[in-house]
């Protein structure tokens, strides 16, 4: 593990091996503790030796580590406070370790809870127990705990077993074709699953190397990722959301050559996930960095869940993103309309073939199998699907049935590929027709001055009952009048595009909620909204 700055300069270089020696002197401090097998252990997730060494101390002592998230730069202390207060009270640990620069925020939240707390210095200075032997683990006990990242009110701990675990790496190992000069450079946070497994646990399992850059660093300099990825002289394997290549393109100046500075012709396998796939954000990447040697090939889409460990289907390395065009009438439910009338499609991205141990259905909304393209609800199962949300059997149960899970992800197979078209939740129906939020905020970003991150759409019930959009948009403008117009391009526009008028707030910008992996938060914001808690712009004031 290899630990860099914000510019990119090395900072620490963790050998495995001290990495184990650090966690078995943890381990038998958690003993000396009075720690138990099966307790919990929360720690805050920061990128850094000390989190990497707590984690697999726990594990060693038979312990259920608990990441849990970084505050963000939205809502301060309170918001982040009353965060890990909800997800204390959920995981119920008998220990919380954090950052010392942390203190004050983890001391308030488990005095409110009253959890024990400890900085990572604190723990250092507790002598290890001498134990003649750690307790042993078995394949299907828990492993730990993982908290999706839009748990914020009402969280649910993703409880994976060892076994679990281990089968998800062995798969991603074999999908992702590892090699032995494969490299990972990463700046995902370690308290969301693809951060967590897909660059921490799995470069490990794997015996690959890791460079590591904070994600707060990367917010600040994302291309400083890429120049990690230059000073690789072996190949890379690195991963991101959508946003992450968006904003790498973004802050390429026109007037710079990528080849001046970049080198990413060892770029092996540039994974994508977490979010929807958007085709013209990779190519805007593609645009940007090709003279700088990055191949389109090297896109690897892929489709998880914490739900699922993590990986439930990688595109196969080298074949990179592939679409299908899909008619909008089809994504809606309605079918291919009879009548000759324009066409409106939508670019779906292959998010690949189901990883080693992984099954994929797509069940229409009675549990019945759909053919080959037909568009339902995403069923998956397999040894490293969850066995429950912790101490949470109701929602358990909302989602499994017969060892299989219902992901809440709308998509579709094809030639034995797995294509996702949405969230189902997020689903806007408009006197009985489908629209993807997607579709809604795609319109808008098309406006000058508007990005992804920008927009939320969903729906709210009307004066009548019916269903209606609304879609609330960050506005930089001051002068009411020319809010006014631009509430009437947002409306045109997504008239245009989507044949639906939805309600158009504009707000401040700042004020939409992100998830702790960074990610606007369709959900919260709409409950936000509903509650005046966000407050739009008055346009005629």
């Amino acid at each position: 593990m290899n630990f860099h700055d914000a510019r990119g300069t090395l900072i620490l270089a963790y050998p495995y091996s001290e990495l184990r020696k650090d966690a078995l002197a943890h381990a038998r401090r958690f003993v000396a503790l009075g720690l138990d097998q099966g307790d919990r252990l929360a720690l805050v997730a920061e990128t850094g030796p000390e989190f990497a060494a707590c984690f697999f101390g726990a594990i060693y002592a038979g312990l259920w580590p608990v990441p849990l998230p970084l505050p963000t730069s939205l809502g301060g202390r309170d918001a982040y406070v009353d965060q890990l207060v909800v997800m204390l009270a959920s995981s119920d640990p008998q220990l919380f370790l954090y950052p010392d620069e942390l203190a004050e925020f983890a001391t308030a939240a488990a005095g409110q809870r009253g959890v024990a707390g400890r900085s990572w210095e604190s723990l250092a200075e507790v002598e290890p127990a001498s134990v003649p032997a750690l307790p042993g683990a078995d394949p299907n006990e828990i492993a730990y705990l993982q908290y999706s990242s839009g748990s914020t009110r009402f969280p649910h701990g993703v409880a994976v077993t060892h076994r679990a675990l281990l089968d998800n790496l062995h798969a991603h190992g074999i999908a992702t074709d590892v090699q032995e000069s494969d490299r990972c450079i990463s700046w995902l946070p370690w308290y969301h699953d693809m951060g967590l497994v897909g660059c921490m646990l799995s470069p490990l399992a794997l015996q690959v190397s890791v460079d590591y850059l904070k994600t707060e660093d990367f917010a600040r300099r994302p291309l400083a990722w890429l120049d990690l990825i230059s000073r690789n002289p072996g190949t890379s394997l690195s991963y991101s959301p959508t946003f992450g290549y968006d904003i790498c393109s973004r802050r390429m100046s026109s007037q710079t050559r990528a080849a001046d500075r970049f080198d990413l012709s060892r770029w092996r396998l540039a994974g994508n996930g977490a979010d929807m796939i958007r085709p013209d954000v990779m190519q805007a990447f593609v645009d940007s960095f090709a003279d700088a040697g990055f191949k389109a090939q090297a896109f690897c889409p892929s489709y998880g869940l914490a739900e699922a460990t993590l990986g439930v289907s990688i595109m196969p390395p080298g074949e990179g993103i592939r679409l299908e065009l899909v008619e909008e009438s089809e994504l809606a439910g309605a079918g291919t309309p009879s009548q000759e009338r324009p066409r409106r499609y939508r670019a779906i991205v292959n998010c690949g073939k189901p990883v080693k141990g992984m099954e994929i259905e797509i069940r229409g909304n009675d549990g019945e199998l759909l053919p080959e393209r037909g568009i339902g609800k995403v069923w998956v199962r397999g040894s490293s699907v969850m066995v429950g949300y912790y101490r949470d059997e109701e929602a358990t149960e909302a989602c499994m049935k017969d060892g299989w899970l219902d992901t809440g992800d709308m998509g579709y197979m094809s030639g034995g590929y797995i294509f996702i078209v949405g969230r189902a939740k997020d689903m806007i129906i408009i006197n009985g027709k489908n629209h993807w939020p997607q579709d809604i905020e795609w319109a808008v970003e098309q406006l000058p001055g508007f990005k992804s991150g920008d927009i939320p759409a969903f729906a709210i019930t009307g004066p009548s009952g019916e269903e209606t959009p609304a879609v609330l948009v960050h506005c930089r403008v001051s002068d009411p009048d020319e809010r006014g117009r631009l509430r009437d391009d947002i409306r045109e526009r997504v008239r245009a595009i989507t044949g639906i008028t939805p309600v158009v707030e504009l707000v401040p910008p700042r004020t939409l909620p992100r998830t702790s992996s960074g990610k606007l938060s369709r959900t919260k914001a709409r409950n936000l909204y509903l509650s005046g808690e966000i407050i739009p712009y008055d346009i005629a004031a």
